[in-house]
């Protein structure tokens, strides 16, 4: 049964799958309308259960079986609530595993921590197609002139997706706060080792976003594997033993 942990003055229950065990515990960070019972997330977990490691997953808010609205959340939000399970759940450095949305909230909880509590800054990252600053550059740019209208007047725009059965709603309020939390464009630094996945076949984050995030980790020892037949989602067979390897290696 998941644990909880509250956050924020609205008091979000957040919902966390935690595993005792040795060594860095490995932290699931997980992708805009996932969830921590996810194929990756479940692997994952599957794995840290033979190999004796510790990890946590956790959903955020509007996500799986935490509490609050989908259509509420932001990147604040998720953040907060990232940072929220790391600190009451983990007590070493931790390896931050990001896979989409959940790579730029890596990014950002890497850089939080590692201004606010040293202790708890990552000892290593792992990104799985990182989508990071999404709501800009990878929604909002791509969008034409009369849907950015219309988020702007209605508030949301419910997005088909090929990874559900309905729509995705992007809020105008994502949007907005995405914009505070940029990274590209000046070097992020993360202080630990990073490896990244992507598939060169993944319609949402193109390898060419995941070559120019490289370009913005100057002085970081980073790794990108190119998956030349890889999807956004990488939960094939093959996919999973080169994630489990890439957090091995760091673990």
């Amino acid at each position: 049964m998941p644990q909880s942990v509250t956050v924020g003055q609205d008091a979000r229950p957040i919902a966390v799958l935690a595993r005792e065990g040795k060594g860095p515990p490995v932290v699931w960070l997980g992708g805009f309308k996932s969830d921590m019972r996810a194929t990756k997330a479940t692997a994952l977990d599957e794995w840290a259960e033979r190999s004796g490691r510790a990890i946590v997953r956790f959903d955020y808010s509007g996500h799986g079986e935490s509490g609050g609205v989908f259509e509420e959340g932001t990147i604040s939000r998720w953040l907060e609530e990232a940072l929220a399970v790391i600190e009451a759940f983990v007590r070493e450095r931790p390896i931050l595993v990001g896979s989409s949305m959940g790579g730029w909230i890596s990014l950002l909880a890497a850089r939080h921590l590692a201004e606010k509590r040293p202790d708890l800054a990552p000892a290593g990252m792992v990104l799985i197609a990182p989508a990071v600053d999404m709501s800009e550059r990878l929604m909002w740019e791509r969008f034409p002139e009369e849907l950015k209208r219309s988020i702007q007047e209605t508030g949301v725009y419910h997005r088909p997706s090929a990874y559900s059965d309905g729509p995705y709603p992007i809020t105008w309020r994502l949007i907005e706060d995405g914009r505070r939390h940029l990274l590209l464009g000046r070097p992020i630094r993360t202080g630990c080792p990073v490896h990244i996945l992507q598939g060169m076949q993944d319609p949402d984050v193109p390898w060419s976003h995941a070559l120019e995030l490289v370009e913005h980790l100057p002085g970081d020892s980073v790794s990108l594997t190119l998956i030349k037949d890889g999807d956004h989602r990488l939960s094939r067979p093959e996919d999973i033993e080169r994630l489990i390897a890439a957090v091995a290696a760091i673990a």
